[in-house]
């Protein structure tokens, strides 16, 4: 006897024998379903290869650690550049009022306002760090920035005492207006952070205040450190590079001229790097705080 054989009530073409494949644990909304469900996160799909999530994070995950070792490798550049430009060809350097002395201005503004500065900003963007105890990282963070801004009021220090022994003008170029601009707004800055961020005391609503102000504020000083920079390295070769000069003059590009202007380059595309890393969302810090969690600051054991 022919067994009877029953038609899906939702799929008239299906019937529930071996004509249909057994949907019991697809836990699909129609009969006849030709593709399965996504697996949940963390799962594996049925056929064993890795979850599409996870293999977003992992591409994501590795684009970071490609563009943090382009960054490190850029500031590194930076560095090289700048001391070997003021130790070959600009005759080294001293702490005697002579031009020997305005040597250490670059290299210190260039180490400490842009690369240590750059370091320091994208420090909580290392996925390592994620999951841990933030309290060393923001304690690194804040050491960085600290070290970034002693080196750039070095530098200052370093023109201010040439230009008095020399009797220039201070402050008189608009290069000058962008670094001194930059480093009070670094110094307001740190401060700020230091109040809002590590204190005991600093109270819920004044984190919530700063922080977007600090984000912002962070990336427009990289970019005013970006622009002194490269307005400083073309001011310097005009006045260096002269028509007697022995390295010929700026319109000719000598190779004084040409590594000055590699390390313009160089610092641009270490600054466009820094601004990539953080503006990407995605490699942002996760919050493992539930929304609406109070803060606690520093010395209070701070995990998030």
């Amino acid at each position: 006897m022919q067994q009877s054989r029953t038609q899906c009530p939702s799929c008239p073409g299906c019937v529930s024998d071996s004509d249909c494949f057994p949907l019991a644990g697809l836990d699909t909304a129609a009969c006849g379903s030709e593709t399965p469900p996504l697996p949940q996160e963390g799962e594996a799909s049925s056929h064993g290869c890795p979850n599409l999530t996870d293999r977003v994070k992992m591409r994501s995950t590795v684009m970071f650690y490609l563009c943090y070792l382009l960054c490190v490798a850029v500031g590194l550049a930076c560095v090289a550049c700048v001391c070997v430009w003021n130790s070959r060809w600009r005759g080294g350097f001293a702490w005697d009022g002579s031009g020997l002395q305005f040597n250490w201005h670059p290299v210190l503004m260039v180490t400490g306002l842009v690369v240590l500065y750059g370091y320091g900003a994208v420090l909580y963007r290392v996925p390592l760090t994620w999951g841990q105890n933030k309290l060393p990282w923001k304690l690194l963070h804040a050491a960085l920035m600290l070290l970034s801004l002693i080196l750039s009021v070095l530098g200052l220090c370093a023109v201010f005492d040439f230009h008095n022994a020399q009797k220039i003008a201070n402050l008189y170029s608009l290069h000058s207006w962008i670094g001194i601009a930059a480093v009070a707004l670094f110094a307001a800055q740190w401060t700020a952070g230091l109040a809002g961020f590590l204190l005991p005391c600093s109270p819920v609503w004044l984190r919530m205040l700063l922080k977007p102000v600090h984000v912002w504020l962070g990336g427009s000083i990289l970019l005013l450190s970006v622009a002194a920079c490269i307005s400083g390295i073309n001011e310097k070769l005009f006045f260096v590079l002269k028509a007697n000069s022995s390295g010929g003059p700026y319109s000719s590009l000598p190779s004084e001229a040409l590594l000055a202007n590699s390390l313009g380059v160089l610092i641009v595309a270490f600054g466009l790097v820094v601004l990539k890393i953080l503006s990407n969302t995605e490699w942002q810090r996760p919050e493992s705080r539930p929304e609406g969690m109070a803060y606690t600051p520093l010395l209070q054991g701070e995990i998030e």
